[in-house]
């Protein structure tokens, strides 16, 4: 297997557990303040919530087979960067997710603009390596390579959708910032 490519499985690996380790800790840890994550967001929105956050955990899926089973690492290029790049964009997915759920109870527990400074950070990062991550897709060469190539760049958009648009966007309009 290519180094890019255990690179690639690594980070998903280490990466991955530590976003999925942070949200069970921090529901486990806080028990009663799952609705407290909400914020103020209107409960018209939640179904919709509810909905793009299976679609971008598909999309993710998506996406993630087609960089790592259809593109070739020696032959893959991004503008004037190669395969390695990919690997960078799910570090600046993931690292900064693993982040949100851990400053999100402290802000409830403890308020500060730090902190709503450091939840905003983290959620415009995700939201910003998403979208590099669509747009490495769709100009990625050599060029597309017919249904899977299709449906990462669809399963893309669903996961920008929600970590650009629903997370870093909407999210932060309606959770409070008190302290």
């Amino acid at each position: 297997m290519h180094i890019q490519k255990i690179f690639m499985l690594a980070i998903n690996m280490l990466c991955g557990g530590g976003v999925i380790f942070s949200y069970v800790h921090g529901l486990m840890s806080n028990p009663d303040s799952g609705p407290a994550l909400w914020g103020e967001v209107p409960k018209t929105l939640t179904p919709l919530y509810t909905v793009s956050m299976f679609t971008a955990a598909a999309g993710y899926l998506l996406f993630t087979y087609y960089v790592f089973f259809r593109l070739d690492p020696e032959a893959a290029r991004i503008g004037r960067f190669g395969y390695g790049l990919f690997n960078l964009l799910y570090l600046l997915i993931l690292v900064p997710s693993i982040l949100w759920m851990p400053f999100t109870f402290s802000m409830i527990a403890n308020p500060s603009p730090v902190t709503w400074v450091m939840i905003r950070t983290v959620l415009a990062l995700v939201g910003i390596g998403s979208l590099a991550m669509l747009a490495a897709i769709l100009k990625v060469q050599p060029g597309p390579q017919g249904l899977p190539h299709v449906l990462a760049v669809i399963g893309c958009i669903a996961f920008s959708f929600q970590t650009a648009v629903l997370d870093a966007l909407v999210w932060t309009h309606y959770f409070p910032l008190r302290y």
